[in-house]
């Protein structure tokens, strides 16, 4: 049993099942079930697929391999993190990584009180035989064009994570997401099984899988995968490595780093046979291409949305099953975005239930512009998203701090299978390919001609991005000494017993 701590008691998953199907929580987000579809299928549908599992298997994995030793060695969220691997004049990074994560936070809320909201119309017979776009439509223009609507199912969302995250590990997280991400599973294969079951879904199967290999070489098509790759594993979001902060002393990082890139894959693969062969089965290839090029919020809530009555039985059974794992992908995802915000407040010294009350009002607060308008949602999915990308870049920047050859013979400890040469390899690269995506990025926005580039004011610039980034990297470091010493006592391993930061300076790890 865990021992005390001088600020909390210190809580370990039961089980590898308790911890990979948190991860899995966390990985398994909106993004899987309206991003994945669309994309894949105006990405050249099999080509992009395989693109997605390269970029898994050379990004995500070794990404989340190194915040899982992060996590588990510092016993500390990511603020802790960074200053114990790399010292104290890097605590900032921490602290980096963790504001991007809260700014998806506040816009991820209201985000989830649209797939609430959308469930309770799904349960209550709006989308009923003959109901149709435009009506689909008028209904998704009067409810984010109703403010009261909006913030109230932002509220919702918040203090439903809240609630789970205030009870703690046992009482809260584990517990919860124990029951719902084999839910939702479960939900994804009924809704995948009964999409395939409807005539001419064959269509959406092969707009999903057959691949346009004229697209292998299109650079768009590459950054695409690597940012669907990046905002729906959470590799670099530190999700990961504030879960780990409660992995039990005994885990083999590459099985669990593997296990949960598989099962957040197999959702995405769920999601987007249930979505696409419904869309292409009940209408036409034309309309499926004009749902598809709606944006995420259009494929949802407006040509999806139109067509469960169409379904024979999607009144009472698809719609609202489709809603259901929407927000239960949602909320989980949720879980472990509140519960990395609340680690770094515990870590400067705050207990639990107040950093939570904290972290609840704080998100409140700060969804309101995005529950507001839609353009600053847009707008902070942008800058923050596109953010993960330097976040994973700091992850492997630790790691090359630390000693690579030293970081991987602590992955080594207590994996079942010898974590080799590879891991270190793919980690020395991470800059070059952060240097290929995020420069790629950059060129393809900078030639755009239908934006501005520059102008920090437009939803979708680089000038709004770089200005925002700018910001907290200066309020980061102004914080860093204040970081550093609130975060610079030691922690203890899951047993209970003393073990000093793992320091660039030569601790142990």
């Amino acid at each position: 049993m865990a021992r005390q701590t001088s600020d909390a008691k210190r809580e370990i998953f039961s089980s590898r099942f308790a911890f990979v199907a948190a991860a899995i929580g966390m990985a398994v987000g909106t993004g899987n079930i309206w991003r994945f579809p669309r994309d894949v299928g105006a990405g050249g549908g099999g080509v992009f697929i395989i693109a997605v599992v390269l970029a898994n298997l050379v990004w995500a994995i070794p990404l989340l391999m190194a915040e899982s030793l992060l996590g588990s060695r510092s016993r500390l969220g990511t603020i802790g993190a960074f200053r114990a691997f790399m010292g104290r004049k890097f605590a900032w990074m921490g602290g980096f990584m963790a504001v991007v994560t809260v700014g998806i936070l506040f816009y991820y809320t209201v985000i989830c009180g649209w797939a609430i909201r959308y469930f309770v119309y799904a349960v209550s017979g709006k989308f009923s035989s003959g109901v149709g776009r435009k009506q689909t439509q008028q209904l998704w223009d009067d409810f984010v064009g109703n403010p009261a609507q909006t913030l109230l199912f932002h509220v919702v969302a918040a203090l439903l994570v809240g609630f789970v995250v205030l009870r703690g590990l046992k009482g809260g997280l584990e517990k919860v997401l124990n029951i719902t991400v084999p839910m939702l599973f479960v939900v994804l294969v009924l809704l995948a099984i009964r999409a395939m079951t409807l005539t001419g879904s064959d269509e959406g199967l092969r707009y999903l899988f057959v691949p346009d290999w004229s697209k292998m070489l299109d650079g768009e098509m590459w950054l695409g995968a690597f940012v669907q790759m990046a905002f729906s594993t959470g590799a670099g979001w530190g999700l990961y490595l504030t879960y780990s902060v409660y992995m039990r002393k005994k885990e083999d990082f590459a099985l669990n780093s593997g296990i949960v890139v598989a099962g957040n894959h197999l959702a995405s693969m769920l999601a987007g046979i249930a979505v696409i062969c419904t869309v292409f089965a009940v209408q036409s290839p034309q309309y499926a291409e004009e749902a598809v090029a709606a944006g995420d919020q259009g494929l949802m809530f407006v040509y999806l949305a139109a067509l469960f009555g169409q379904i024979p039985g999607g009144t009472w059974f698809f719609g609202p099953l489709f809603f259901l794992v929407l927000v239960l992908a949602g909320l989980s995802s949720l879980i472990a975005m509140m519960e990395l915000a609340v680690r770094n407040v515990i870590d400067l010294g705050v207990k639990r239930k107040k950093a939570v009350v904290a972290i609840v009002l704080l998100t409140l607060v700060g969804g309101v512009p995005s529950a507001l308008d839609l353009d600053v949602l847009t707008n902070q999915d942008n800058v923050w998203g596109v953010g993960l990308l330097i976040s994973g870049l700091f992850a492997a920047i630790a790691m090359m701090r630390f000693g690579l050859e030293r970081a991987r013979r602590a992955l080594d400890l207590t994996s079942d299978f010898k974590v080799g040469a590879w891991w270190k390899v793919l980690i020395g690269l991470f800059p070059l390919m952060f240097a290929v995506v995020f420069g790629w990025f950059m060129y393809l926005s900078i030639t755009d001609s239908s934006q501005t580039w520059y102008d920090p004011f437009q939803t979708f610039s680089i000038g709004t991005m770089v200005l925002q980034w700018t910001v907290l990297f200066v309020v980061m470091l102004l914080l860093n000494n204040l970081f550093a010493r609130k975060t610079s006592r030691s922690s203890l391993t899951t047993d209970g017993d003393e073990q000093a930061s793992p320091t660039h300076q030569g601790e142990a790890v």
